[in-house]
């Protein structure tokens, strides 16, 4: 195989090139520094570079929300006064992920198409039904403590890595797809795909399609908003346990909340049974505890990861405490 750079200037050129395949900024689709059988996951026989001439790279700040097309960079979305302001928990989860030089190069786009980066799946000479599917998933009896104890099977067990996507799922985002067949939409909540059986399969892409843009609703609840990453080493690193927070606080009492979690799940989790908690309740210490002691409900651990449970709800507590206290 061999891997065909070009720079189309429009969509119909990176859509119509027959066995063509986009490479997005932000994902490590092609590598030329790893080890022959791990580069040959990436490669394909054209790949058009989809970030060079493609006109989605605005980020537009209105009454009905924010909008981010798909190769807008993480640096600059983080970097950009209103999503500061009124997003605070898309420009934090940015700017703790990956690393200062990655924040500067990869895309928004790239960055929710990007694939698991677990130790099974990129090891060749590990059984990854991801990466090969039908040989097995040596993580259920191995290494497990970075899995996930939340919507996994017994095919797949790896967490999602994408900081920015728990955000977004937590803010009801929307990502716009265009293809061959036309434009759709697609919740965040929906785009990535649960293990099942299929774990190979991702994200609700169709061949042929492209991430646009991506939409979220403005709402009450986005300024008072973060995000919190909680991980083995301060830069660099893969959460153990993250919460991105969203409350509506008026008169007292909670009238909205929103409350997403990653490094625990095999997709971004949104946890209804808290936000439930939170809404008509008054801000303080006990409504924080009760509400945070449900964020694991339903989780299974592994051999190795049963931490991750208390760790999970310790999380949502403490990134309550903060934006509810502001």
């Amino acid at each position: 195989m061999r891997v065909l750079h070009t720079g189309p200037n429009r969509l119909g050129g990176g859509l119509h090139r027959g066995r063509a395949r986009p490479l997005p900024g932000g994902g490590p689709r092609v590598d030329e520094r790893q080890p022959l059988p791990l580069r040959r996951l990436y490669e394909h026989r054209h790949g058009d570079r989809a970030d060079n001439g493609l006109p989605y790279r605005d980020i537009t700040v209105s009454s009905e929300g924010l909008r981010v097309g798909a190769l807008v960079r993480m640096s600059e979305l983080a970097a950009h006064p209103d999503v500061r302001s009124q997003y605070p928990v898309i420009a934090q989860s940015l700017e703790l992920g990956a690393s200062a030089q990655l924040r500067n190069m990869a895309s928004i786009g790239g960055n929710l198409m990007q694939r698991p980066r677990w130790p099974y799946f990129r090891d060749v000479h590990s059984a990854c039904n991801r990466r090969s599917p039908g040989t097995g998933c040596d993580a259920i009896d191995g290494d497990n403590r970075m899995q996930a104890v939340l919507g996994g099977s017994a095919h797949c067990l790896a967490t999602h890595p994408s900081d920015l996507a728990v955000a977004l799922a937590a803010l009801d985002a929307v990502v716009h797809l265009r293809g061959t067949d036309g434009a759709r939409a697609v919740p965040v909540a929906e785009f990535f795909l649960r293990p099942g059986n299929t774990p190979y399969r991702e994200q609700d892409l169709r061949p042929g399609e492209l991430i646009t843009s991506v939409h979220v609703p403005a709402g009450p609840h986005t300024r008072r908003s973060g995000y919190l990453k909680v991980r083995d080493r301060q830069s660099y690193e893969f959460a153990l346990a993250s919460a991105a927070v969203a409350l509506d606080i008026r008169g007292g009492v909670i009238r909205g909340a929103r409350v997403a979690v990653g490094g625990v799940a095999t997709v971004p989790w949104r946890l209804p049974r808290v936000e439930r908690a939170l809404v008509g309740g008054r801000p303080g210490r006990a409504t924080w505890t009760e509400a945070a002691s449900r964020a694991a409900d339903g989780a299974r651990a592994l051999s190795g990861n049963a931490f991750k449970i208390q760790l999970l709800e310790r999380t949502v507590r403490r990134q309550l405490t903060t934006i509810g206290g502001r």
